[in-house]
């Protein structure tokens, strides 16, 4: 997820939810509820219960990563819910054989392994296994850790006509923060699960008609310390959630090339997402009265899942939901082409929406091109948003679809060596949800359709060449309007790279504006920080290959805002320095 800082308009840091999952700051949007679309391979991570794909997915090693695709600004034309400020789709490998270990600071070690075998009549079975633990740091005067422990498999089988895979991800981000409480027993493990299949019913010059099936189970097992034993008559109350949702889907794709200046892309998709399990991790519980009392009587003495609890089971919702969506581009003149699109998506007993999209980009010659886009997006809420009913969260049946209007104009300059992007865009918000305090101390939340905006800015990024060894890469974000939940209105990025024979170099920093947030009962002040790391990449060989990676290369120690916790302070991760060694065979 931190790919996510080296893209104009964004930036990922460590926040609270159900444990210290990263968080989105997009386009001035600073929220919990997943307004960025997240895919692995074209399948939704985004799901029923929290919307947001972190909370089952907070951690995806680099190693068996292909390539990341960003859309940036409104993508339900194509994606319907959560493609509202921006997709993300992570490509993993499928066609390389390598191994790669590495160890590093804090206690990190971690193997990956991605391997591509040909079999006959064209097939050839593929995979991508990495694991990954790490010990952590410590933080609150030395309390806690942030360990963590990654588990990633993927196999497949894929040949022209069809991709058939399997894949798993845990995560365990255990003790630090959860649920605004920081203890050693804090707990969060996350899993997803997913099979699928793409099968190619026709590509030839005119046509390319494919299909994808694929269903994923999500399962989160999580608990936050919410108050300590020394406020309590017994022991420390711990709760948090026993959930398991999942998603089955079905998408058929047309591409249809219409002629040398039109094509033409629809499609339908089906899903079928509910929430199957809805139980409570929690260290207090009256099993006479089926609830949670803070009573010496009610004290389990651990941590206990209490499966079938009464206030969790409205969360045992359906979203079943259908979309058709369509697509056209037109080259009307050398220099002048068209978009047109729309998609419109029903979720049964929630909403529908339809969405459109329109551009028209102007090439003013070899060099330079203008882009003028519309685009609106949606996002339904999600179970948690509408049902939940716990010691930290109320939910609210009668909460609407988040909306979003969003115009972009962008200016494209291109050389053989050189590009740079200018976008100045305009987000019209609708009916946004937050969490809004229920009572004095901000212990209790209520979601809420709390605010109706608009939000401009410009974005600058670039890519110089400066030598035929040597590269240049930057990128600017600014806000003209305060962002919604205190977040960073100005960040920069920048990367040089310079190859030296076998040894490439590479330096990075990543500069965040001032965060001042009075008026939270403590005055939350991060001063603006740079964040430097630095890469040197050695390859004697092109199937040999040492890396020695830092990240927060100066050790830098500074806080990040998140409105969950009672000083607003999450610290952010130090230092973080590795060695790596792959090989490809």
């Amino acid at each position: 997820m931190r790919l996510m800082n080296f893209v104009p308009g964004f930036q990922n840091t460590r926040g609270d939810w159900v444990g210290a999952v990263p968080k989105e700051h997009t386009r001035g949007i600073y929220l919990d509820s997943g307004n960025v679309l997240v895919m692995i391979n074209g399948q939704r991570l985004n799901e029923s219960s929290f919307g947001k794909a972190s909370v089952y997915t907070p951690f995806i090693p680099v190693e068996i990563i292909e390539r990341v695709e960003f859309i940036r600004g409104p993508g339900s034309a194509l994606y319907g819910s959560n493609a509202f400020l921006g997709v993300m789709n992570v490509v993993t490998k499928k066609k390389d054989n390598e191994l790669t270990l590495s160890i590093g600071e804090h206690g990190f070690a971690q193997a990956a392994l991605s391997a591509v075998t040909e079999l006959q009549n064209g097939i050839s079975a593929y995979s991508n296994i990495a694991l990954v633990k790490q010990r952590g740091e410590r933080y609150f005067n030395g309390e806690v850790k942030d360990p963590l422990r990654s588990q990633f498999i993927e196999l497949g089988l894929r040949n022209k006509r069809f991709d058939l895979n399997y894949r798993q991800s845990v995560n365990e981000l255990n003790e630090f923060i959860n649920l605004a409480g920081v203890s050693p027993n804090n707990r969060h493990k996350s899993e997803n699960r997913s099979v699928s299949v793409v099968y190619h019913w026709l590509t030839d010059d005119e046509w390319n008609i494919s299909s994808r099936l694929y269903k994923v189970v999500h399962e989160i097992d999580s608990a936050g310390l919410i108050a300590p034993a020394e406020v309590l008559p017994a022991g420390d109350f711990y709760v948090g959630p026993a959930w398991k949702s999942s998603d089955l889907n079905f998408v058929t794709d047309f591409a249809w090339q219409y002629n040398d200046a039109t094509n033409v892309n629809f499609g339908i998709e089906i899903s079928r997402a509910k929430q199957t399990e809805a139980d409570i991790n929690t260290s207090y519980f009256d099993y006479v009265l089926g609830d949670t009392y803070i009573v010496p009587d009610a004290y389990l003495g651990e941590i206990r899942t209490v499966t079938n609890y009464a206030r969790f089971q409205p969360l045992k919702q359906d979203f079943n939901s259908s979309a058709a969506y369509t697509q056209i581009k037109h080259k009307y003149s050398d220099n002048l082409t068209f978009f047109i699109g729309a998609r419109y998506d029903y979720v049964q007993d929630i909403d529908k929406k339809l969405s459109p999209r329109v551009a028209a980009i102007y090439n003013l010659n070899d060099e330079h091109t203008l882009k003028l886009q519309y685009g609106e997006s949606f996002r339904t809420p999600v179970s948690n948003e509408l049902n939940s009913n716990d010691d930290v969260t109320i939910g609210n049946s009668e909460l609407k679809s988040e909306s979003i209007k969003t115009t972009e104009l962008v200016w494209h300059w291109q050389t053989d060596q050189n590009q740079i992007d200018v976008v100045l865009f305009n987000n019209d918000l609708s009916d946004f949800i937050n969490l809004v305090p229920i009572d004095v101390i901000g212990s209790r939340f209520r979601f809420e359709n709390e605010f109706s905006t608009s939000m401009q800015g410009v974005e600058l990024n670039g890519n110089v060449t400066l030598t035929d060894e040597s590269w240049f890469e930057f990128g600017y974000t600014q806000l003209f309007d305060e962002p919604f939940n205190p977040s960073f209105k100005r960040f920069a990025v920048a990367a040089w790279k310079q190859q030296i024979g076998e040894l490439q170099v590479s330096l990075n920093a990543n500069w965040r504006d001032t965060v001042d947030v009075p008026g939270i009962g403590v005055h939350f002040v991060q001063k603006a920080y740079v964040i430097f790391g630095s890469t040197f990449v050695w390859q004697p060989s092109s199937e040999h290959q040492w890396r020695i990676e830092a990240q927060n290369l100066l050790d830098k120690h500074y806080n990040v805002f998140d409105p969950r916790m009672p000083n607003g302070e999450v610290p952010a991760a130090g230092r973080q320095v590795r060695l790596s060694y792959s090989w490809k065979f």
